[in-house]
């Protein structure tokens, strides 16, 4: 049985990566960052499509799968307006990237796979354009199934909460059953522990993506009176900033914070790099992790090429926009085994 897929705003490719580690062929990526067509192409070997979906006519991609093959469409729209973060924005409908599901839903229109994947952050779940969406994609005859979901009960050492949607014209279609529980979470020592030391600012010069940022005299000080799953609360009070010392700060408990290594990670965002934008500190060296540590706590291989020029910034966006490549590979799993239960073999 030949499965096809495409994949959708693909960036440097971690679905698409897992999607043919589940052995199912990806025809062709696209996005509109051109500086994710190095790692996508070179690890993937897939083209890339450098285009800006919203004007994408989508005709020419559906020519791409063979005739006699089962059609994946797949894809995790941009997720920054719909991130918790997000929800006190004012106008954030207007960001651009608020519709991009809706050109998602008109690919799906115009290529009619037989099946369809989408990944994205759990407040999407929360908005119109969401249950737009839904109600469009069952309107289309497709079985629908979706679920906000905990990455870390799939076996990526990481709490990061996403939804998972699955919709099939072959039948009920369901997520993924979770691997893992609590109890058998992978923390970061079984990922991370064993990489090289590296000093705040420094590169590694056996692994050139073992690189971290360089830090402040101050904020190496408040790394230094850090501890695992601490907060700045463990600081000396001339180390605060002065919106910790108002009522209206105390909240504030996850930034400028240590890992713990007998815990998940938190999320990997696009600035993991950072330590002063989320519990990204090292759990023992006076540093925020690396890039290599980010991005093996995204569940990217070793061997994954980033490129020469391994920027912090547009590096660390890269791995922490991108779908885990063992979520990729979960979800290929499950598509296979829907396939399987449709035509009995």
């Amino acid at each position: 049985m030949k499965i096809e897929a495409i994949d959708l705003f693909c960036g440097i490719g971690g679905l698409t990566y897992g999607l043919q580690q589940a052995k199912i062929k990806v025809l062709v990526g696209l996005d509109n960052d051109k500086s994710c067509e190095y790692s996508y192409k070179k690890n993937n070997g897939v083209n890339f499509i450098c285009e800006d979906v919203s004007k994408y006519g989508f005709k020419a991609m559906k020519e791409m799968y063979s005739k006699d093959s089962i059609k994946v469409l797949a894809g995790c729209a941009p997720c920054q307006t719909f991130s918790s973060h997000t929800f006190k924005v004012k106008d954030r409908e207007k960001d651009v990237r608020w519709n991009m599901i809706d050109h998602f839903l008109r690919g799906i229109k115009v290529i009619e796979p037989d099946i369809i994947s989408m990944e994205n952050v759990r407040g999407i779940t929360k908005t119109q354009v969401f249950s737009n969406f839904v109600k469009q994609i069952e309107k289309m005859k497709y079985k629908v199934s979706y679920e906000v979901v905990n990455c870390a009960d799939y076996g990526i050492p990481q709490n990061r909460k996403r939804l998972i949607f699955l919709a099939s014209k072959l039948g009920d279609i369901s997520v993924p059953q979770k691997t893992h529980t609590k109890d058998n979470h992978i923390p970061i020592n079984k990922i991370i522990k064993t990489l090289p030391t590296l000093k705040s600012g420094e590169t590694c010069k056996k692994d050139k993506v073992h690189k971290s940022r360089n830090l402040s005299a101050l904020n190496i000080e408040r790394i230094r009176q850090s501890r695992p799953s601490g907060t700045w609360k463990d600081w000396d009070k001339t180390l605060l900033l002065d919106c910790y010392k108002k009522e209206s700060g105390q909240s504030y408990a996850t930034v400028y914070g240590r890992m713990n290594w007998n815990k998940v990670s938190p999320t990997i965002t696009t600035q993991f790099t950072s330590y002063g934008s989320g519990r990204f500190g090292h759990p023992e060296q006076d540093r925020a992790i690396s890039i290599r540590e980010g991005a093996l706590l995204q569940t990217f291989p070793k061997d994954y090429d980033f490129g020469d020029g391994i920027g912090i910034v547009a590096t660390s966006r890269h791995i922490g926009n991108a779908v885990p490549p063992k979520l990729g590979f979960v979800v290929g799993q499950q598509i296979n085994k829907h396939i399987k239960e449709f035509y009995g073999k």
